[in-house]
């Protein structure tokens, strides 16, 4: 077989083994592995898998990975974030839908410290269903919101998919950060409009919280200000050039060791809990990142990248259409594929499109962490969506899902918005030194 029929067979079958269920990573290092081997030889098939593990586990860069994940799960397993829920509640909850809206707020927040769509959402669902059920709010507002909201965990900052992206295609992780705080803060606002705007319509769908004093919304301050600033110091010295990522991700895991212990809520179990969590995502995601960087050299072999560049590069379309149209591709294959295989899959494929397009690949970066975010709530594979169902065991799946559908219609308007204005992307990552 030529090298780019031997491609998509090894294409063919890497779908068959995600269907089957078996790690992307395997099985894209496996597939990589046969597919070197039967077009180059057995030697070039063992360096490869000899030598990407090795630069994957030394890179530098990649070290921002396991310390962002230890200041989240830090903050997970002492319960801080929770503070930042009950600020944005005390806050927001007397305005129509106002426990949503918080819920949204509050998700904003902890996607600042969390990195994770699932660990935002697991988190938001566990505080705030219980307090819309006691409120009588309609069940696919309710869990539509915390499902939606935990997107804004990967876009964000810090954010594990923009991490990923960023090596993938050696792009800047700290302006990647930069670039998600403005679309991250949109999103949300959106997010919020939406709730607004169907409990206006239709004020049973979110029934008004109980009011609250000023005073009562001062003193709620101090279950999170420190974490509030320990945020703002992380992402602000990584944008005016204090620090790198990494180190921006050291002071950070320090950071909410230090909190912890000075509010008395860090244990040595709790602590052991968040390393050993720490350790089990940072080798998930390290094994999906050999995998991935052993499928890249495969491909390139193959030319299936540069044919696909070949063949959309000679499309009579604008430029702007191509992006349009790898944003539907994205959509579809959010119905199939998680956010894990996406990313890898396609960024090999589509990067060197949009580089030939003369986009900024920092701007291509943050539209395809919303694809991502769109791939978590889109049916029937969105995880959010089955992490939410277990925590709301008494809500069908297809009445969540269809709580999803006016903030995935407000995801694809922030998406077409930011293709007509990238520089509401780059304004802040062009601020940095």
């Amino acid at each position: 077989m030529s090298p780019l029929i031997t491609g998509l067979v090894i294409f063919i079958f890497l779908f068959v083994l995600i269907a089957f269920k078996m790690p992307i990573g395997a099985a894209m290092g496996l597939l990589a592995f046969i597919g070197l081997w039967y077009l180059i030889s057995a030697s070039a098939a063992f360096a490869k898998l000899a030598i990407v593990p090795f630069q994957i586990v030394t890179d530098y860069n990649l070290a921002v990975l396991p310390l962002f994940l230890l200041m989240a799960q830090v903050i997970v397993v002492t319960g801080m974030g929770s503070g930042l829920f009950n600020i944005a509640n005390k806050w927001l909850g007397n305005l129509p839908g106002g426990v949503a809206q918080a819920t949204i707020a509050g998700c904003a927040g902890f996607a600042a410290v969390s990195s994770s769509s699932i660990a935002t959402a697991a988190t938001a669902g566990m505080i705030a269903i219980p307090e819309m059920k006691r409120l009588k709010y309609d069940p696919a507002l309710a869990t539509g919101t915390v499902a939606a909201g935990g997107g804004i965990g990967i876009l964000i900052p810090p954010s594990g998919v923009m991490i990923v992206y960023g090596i993938l295609t050696e792009t800047s992780i700290g302006k990647l950060f930069a670039a998600g705080v403005i679309p991250g803060i949109l999103e949300a606002l959106l997010f919020m409009t939406v709730i607004g705007m169907l409990c206006i319509w239709r004020p049973a769908l979110g029934p008004r919280g109980g009011k609250t004093s000023l005073k009562e919304k001062i003193a709620v301050l101090g279950e999170g200000w420190d974490i509030v600033l320990l945020i703002v110091l992380v992402l602000g010295g990584i944008i005016v050039g204090w620090f790198t990522p990494t180190e921006a991700g050291a002071v950070g895991a320090f950071g909410a060791i230090v909190i912890s212990l000075a509010r008395r809520r860090l244990t040595w179990s709790k602590f052991r809990e968040a390393i050993l969590e720490t350790l089990k995502t940072t080798g998930m995601i390290y094994g999906i990142l050999i995998g991935a960087f052993v499928f890249n050299y495969f491909l390139a072999v193959t030319d299936i990248p540069s044919n696909v560049a070949n063949f959309v590069s000679n499309l009579a379309l604008p430029p702007v259409l191509i992006i349009v149209v790898i944003m539907l591709i994205y959509l579809l294959l959010g119905c199939f594929l998680d956010a894990a295989a996406m990313t890898v899959l396609t960024i090999p494929i589509f990067f060197p499109i949009v580089m030939n397009l003369g986009f900024d690949p920092v701007w291509f970066g943050i539209l395809v962490v919303m694809a991502m975010e769109m791939a978590m709530i889109t049916p029937p594979i969105g995880m959010n969506v089955f992490v939410i169902a277990g925590i709301a065991k008494d809500v069908p799946i297809q009445t969540i899902f269809k709580g999803i559908m006016p903030f995935l219609l407000a995801e694809v308007i922030l998406i077409a918005i930011l293709i007509l204005a990238p520089n509401i992307v780059l304004f802040l990552p062009k601020l940095m030194v």
